[in-house]
């Protein structure tokens, strides 16, 4: 029977180094190295046919690398003893037998790792399965498929989890219960890598971004240090723009009229602007930094690394 879980260990983490697969002539992953740590949700970005999926079926072992290695708690996971324990994974949501109900899935899986039917029901109930469990897996939506590939990760309460487009075919309820599940994995000190080419749904959901593009990391950074990097400007509000406009350029700030009213301030930070409104007796009806949407700021990154780029309209 599978243990409930107490804590995970420092050792819980995913580390990739110098990892290279070539197929042929064509580079999937580029001497691609990156650490992923427990206690928050890194989200890998990245266009399609960046080389996400490969990295991660490399992670698991089910692809060998050309050189470089990728270790989970310290080793290969194809050396596991306990591999439904230590790494849960969801990679491919059709890759179950239609035939089968969705409890005899799982039982199938459980019994293969050591575990009982108490904890097969307990990964039906948590992903909402529990009604149609003895439904066979053939009639099942994809975004049921989804819940079904997720219970399977979670059977053996691992400490990795690895999630390739969890949200695929899952309805705004069904989105929304993942992001939540997948915070609430990593609160609980879990390794959680979940990859993606959706930035919107990133930035609602990774505390981590890694971004790759032809193979290669482009960035490694957290979503507040991108919202940061991408900072576009301040806009401010009061009842005496003029008088505030002339303090911020003498402090060397650019300000400049908007056209609905109010002033955008480059140059100097929502605090300053805060402190030298304050000081000369100016009250602030609005202060509000303002960036790029992090989905521009993930174009941005990427654009060079964009595989397939459509031009011009539709005639």
């Amino acid at each position: 029977m599978c243990p409930e879980r107490i804590a995970v260990t420092v050792d819980e983490v995913i580390e990739v180094r110098e990892l290279t697969k070539r197929y042929g002539a064509t580079v999937a992953v580029d001497r691609l190295s990156f650490t992923v740590e427990p206690g928050h949700v890194t989200g890998f970005l990245g266009p399609n046919g960046a080389g996400k999926s490969t990295t991660m079926r490399m992670i698991l072992g089910l692809d060998r690398p050309t050189d470089g290695e990728a270790l989970v708690n310290g080793r290969r996971y194809a050396t596991s003893k306990q591999p439904m324990s230590e790494v849960g994974a969801l990679l491919d949501a059709g890759a179950v037998h239609g035939g089968r109900t969705a409890v005899n899935h799982l039982r199938c899986l459980a019994r293969s790792n050591g575990f009982g039917d108490a904890r097969v029901t307990a990964v039906l109930d948590k992903v909402g399965l529990r009604e149609v469990a003895r439904r066979r897996v053939g009639g099942f939506s994809l975004g049921m498929r989804q819940r079904l590939g997720i219970a399977a990760a979670l059977l053996g309460d691992p400490g990795v989890v690895l999630f390739d487009e969890p949200v695929n075919g899952l309805d705004p309820e069904g989105i929304r219960w993942i992001r939540d599940l997948m915070r609430a994995l990593a609160h609980e000190g879990r390794t959680v890598l979940v990859s993606s080419h959706l930035m919107s749904e990133m930035a609602l959901t990774a505390d981590r971004v890694l971004v790759v593009g032809r193979g290669r990391l482009i960035a490694d950074t957290s979503i507040a240090e991108l919202a940061e990097q991408y900072r576009r400007d301040v806009l401010v509000r009061t009842g005496a723009d003029a008088e505030l406009a002339g303090v911020l350029r003498s402090e060397g700030a650019r300000v400049d009229e908007v056209p609905e009213g109010g002033l955008s301030v480059t140059g100097m930070r929502a605090r300053r602007i805060s402190e030298l409104a304050s000081a000369a007796g100016i009250l602030l009806h609005e202060l509000t930094p303002r960036s790029a949407s992090l989905e521009d700021a993930y174009l941005d990154i990427t654009d060079d690394a964009v595989e397939y780029r459509a031009q011009g309209g539709v005639r």
